[in-house]
C-alpha cells in the first residue's frame, strides 16, 4: 500500500469558506500521529502541517485542472493488473469503460469506494461496461486488496504515477494527496464522463451508473 511521509506542507483550510480576518493567529499547526490515515492516504512518521489562514491560501491553481476533458480521448497506457499481467487501454475499446484513480489501497476512503464498485458490479456489467481501478500500488498490494475485499475487476499498477500525470488527475491539498478521478469513456475511447470528488467515495459509483444507465 502506498504511504506518504508530510512535513511541514501548507494545506489549506477547507472546511472554512468564509474570508472574514480569522480570530486565531495567522498560522496553526495540525500534527498527526504515526501511522494515521489523511484521507485517502496512510502517512508514516510525525507528520506537522501548516495551516495558513488567509484568503490567499484559498487562490486556484491553474495546473490542478484535469487536461483529459469530457469529449476527448485519453492518452493510451500500458500497465500491470493484479496479477501481473499487462494490460494496455485498447483491451477495452468496443465497449464503455470505467476508469477511477484512487490514492491508495487499504486506506478507508478507497477501501469504501472499491466495495462500493464491487457491490455494483453486476450493474456494470449488465450495461456493457467494464471497470478498471487505477493507483500507485504495486500489483502484490493490488493482489492482497482484491483478494481482501473480493474485488471482480480489474487494478492496475501506475508506480511513479505516471499515467496520473499523463491524465492530468488533479491532486488535492496543493498535490500533498492524489486526486480521486473517475473517467467513463464511450466504446470509442472517447470521455463522456470526468468526476472528481475525494471525500465522497461512494457517489463516484452514483455518477458513472447514471451517465451508463441512462444509454
Amino acid at each position: 500500500m502506498a504511504s506518504l511521509t508530510l512535513s511541514n506542507h501548507s494545506l489549506p483550510t477547507l472546511l472554512m469558506l468564509n474570508t472574514q480576518t480569522p480570530k486565531y493567529p495567522s498560522s496553526q499547526l495540525l500534527s498527526t500521529p504515526s501511522n494515521s490515515h489523511f484521507f485517502g492516504l496512510k502517512l508514516s512518521h510525525s507528520s506537522t502541517f501548516s495551516i495558513p489562514s488567509t484568503p490567499a491560501a484559498f487562490s486556484l491553481n491553474p495546473s490542478i485542472f484535469a487536461k483529459v476533458n469530457k469529449g476527448s480521448k485519453p492518452p493510451p497506457f500500458t500497465l500491470k493488473d493484479q496479477d501481473g499481467k499487462v494490460v494496455s487501454l485498447t483491451k477495452f475499446k468496443g465497449k464503455p469503460l470505467v476508469v477511477y484513480f484512487y490514492p491508495a489501497d487499504e486506506t478507508p476512503g478507497c477501501t469504501k469506494q472499491a466495495c462500493a464498485f464491487r457491490d455494483s458490479y453486476e450493474k456494470f456489467k449488465k450495461a456493457g461496461a467494464e471497470v478498471v481501478g487505477i493507483s500507485g500500488d504495486d500489483s502484490s498490494s493490488h493482489k492482497a486488496f482484491a483478494k481482501k475485499y473480493r474485488l471482480p475487476f480489474t487494478l492496475l499498477s501506475d508506480e511513479g504515477n505516471k499515467v496520473r500525470k499523463e491524465w492530468g488527475v488533479p491532486g488535492d491539498f496543493f498535490g500533498a494527496l492524489p486526486g480521486r478521478e473517475t473517467y467513463v469513456l464511450d466504446k470509442n475511447g472517447v470521455v463522456q464522463l470526468v468526476y472528481n470528488n475525494q471525500f465522497q467515495p461512494e457517489k463516484h459509483i452514483d455518477e458513472t451508473l447514471k451517465l451508463l444507465q441512462s444509454r
